[in-house]
């Protein structure tokens, strides 16, 4: 088979943006880009797919309550719905709360009339998902460190707000239980990493991941682990973390300079943490993919459902600009 020449689109590369997963596919929206010297949002209609098997991008125009072009805002997935919390624009720092479903491929955005006393205005908090509810930790804002002293939750079911999110550079860690809106504080050992923000987090069954941020002027792209049952760390970008469906840890974009002073250092890649074996099928979907031509006639003889599963790990392994 002759080779084909394809154009591949690529998300821009960005800054303070937000990353969910969702199935095989992970869902970028929103952040900033420099161009001469200056801090550009970019656009909140856009929302980008990176299919996690073929290692293709793609991008459809959101609809609806489409939130403002901003960076620092939290995100995360529930049920199939993207909710971004916090962030700033061109307004400064906001509270609001917005959703966009990611399955029924129209993405219409939805603004969110919360009841309760949400937390304050911010921008470059993280956040967990447990039961349903979304559970909101740190940030930046105006209030001083004394007055935000709290922790925030939100209920999807019901969209209300319980309870005030701490806010502060540390490395202490903090377990708040949803059911009783209680926090304790664990005693780790270990080396803990040195206290930090805009870093990301993941959790993977019983082991805790934190990713890059920056501590004190300095940017840093290292990864620690967290033993959840131990409680012990070990050392294993503003960037995001999701999870991917075989147990991996997605890290997109990010900052390589100071996120202070204007950032010119954006980056657009997609670097995958693997944290446990493969399946059989995904090692031998990959073993056909880099052996594609050699396997070539053998492809026609597969179902039609695994045949197009195949057809995206060859795409993944295939060179840039080429299908083969």
């Amino acid at each position: 088979m002759a080779d084909t020449q394809i154009l591949r689109v690529v998300a821009q590369k960005r800054s303070g943006h937000t990353a969910v997963v969702d199935g095989n596919h992970l869902y970028v929206w929103g952040g900033y880009l420099s161009i001469d010297d200056n801090e550009v949002y970019l656009p909140s209609t856009e929302m980008w797919l990176y299919d996690m098997d073929s290692g293709v991008w793609d991008m459809h125009l959101a609809e609806g309550d489409i939130p403002p072009p901003m960076s620092g805002t939290c995100g995360c997935c529930v049920n199939g719905e993207m909710y971004i919390f916090g962030g700033f624009d061109d307004n400064g720092y906001t509270d609001k709360i917005y959703c966009v479903n990611l399955r029924n491929g129209t993405y219409t955005w939805k603004k969110i009339n919360s009841k309760g006393s949400p937390p304050t205005p911010r921008d470059k908090l993280s956040c967990w998902v447990y039961n349903d509810r979304i559970i909101y930790f740190g940030g930046y804002g105006y209030k001083e460190l004394g007055d935000l002293n709290d922790s925030s939750i939100f209920t999807v079911d019901e969209a209300s707000w319980v309870g005030d999110v701490f806010l502060g550079w540390n490395n202490e860690v903090h377990v708040f239980d949803p059911s009783t809106v209680t926090w304790n504080e664990p005693d780790t050992t270990g080396s803990p990493p040195a206290p930090r923000a805009a870093h990301a987090c993941a959790t993977l069954g019983s082991k805790g991941y934190v990713c890059g941020g920056r501590v004190g002027g300095t940017r840093t792209n290292d990864v620690y682990c967290l033993d959840l049952e131990l409680w012990k760390w070990s050392e294993v970008l503003w960037h995001t973390a999701c999870l991917g469906k075989e147990s991996e840890v997605i890290v997109f974009g990010g900052s390589r300079h100071d996120l202070l002073s204007v950032d010119t250092g954006h980056c657009n890649d997609v670097l995958v943490f693997q944290t446990q074996p493969h399946s059989l099928l995904r090692l031998c979907a990959d073993s056909i993919g880099k052996n594609a031509k050699m396997l070539q006639e053998q492809l026609s003889w597969l179902p039609r459902k695994l045949g197009w599963a195949i057809q995206k790990r060859i795409s993944f392994f295939a060179p840039a600009g080429k299908l083969n």
